[in-house]
């Protein structure tokens, strides 16, 4: 496939985009003395405060050895609790602490101001275009999935009889 077809290409101009918006808002927060992964902990937590950290690993996309460490240092900077769930004694649920608040209303600002350069130049209508379709396009991903991975070209898979 061409390079210049790859640009137009919605998995790849979606990452490209995603990353970008990354950077950018990277650049803004470093003044706040969080990482990219601490930020997102906190975003996710106040989007989801009292989910368990198994569940938050998964929406994260992370292992949950990685999240605990997170979890570790943000609870030692006074930003996240940790509660006991009382459906299960093994698990923990996850809480924004109240020194946490100020930083996420910084964020949230980062996050409007880059928002508002990556959309520069669209239309309120292009604007509400482009959101819409993005739903859209999440909805139809999460509502279907294939009951096993289509790999092509896949070398056949052999058994073993150990």
């Amino acid at each position: 496939m061409p390079t210049k077809t790859l640009d137009r290409h919605l998995g790849f101009l979606l990452h490209d985009v995603a990353r970008l918006l990354r950077k950018r808002f990277d650049q803004r927060a470093r003044a706040l003395g969080l990482t990219r992964a601490q930020w997102s902990v906190l975003a996710h937590l106040a989007r989801q405060e009292g989910i368990n950290q198994s569940a938050l690993a998964d929406v994260l996309d992370i292992e949950p050895i990685t999240l605990v460490r997170l979890l570790d240092r943000l609870e030692a900077a006074g930003w996240v609790e940790r509660r006991p769930d009382p459906n299960d004694r093994r698990a923990r649920l996850l809480y924004l602490t109240e020194k946490a608040h100020p930083v996420l209303e910084r964020l949230w600002a980062l996050g409007a101001e880059t928002r508002e350069e990556a959309m520069a130049g669209l239309s309120t209508e292009a604007r509400e275009r482009l959101i819409d379709t993005l739903l859209a396009i999440k909805a139809n991903l999460s509502e279907s999935s294939p009951a096993e991975p289509v790999v092509e070209d896949a070398a056949p898979q052999r058994k073993s009889h150990g």
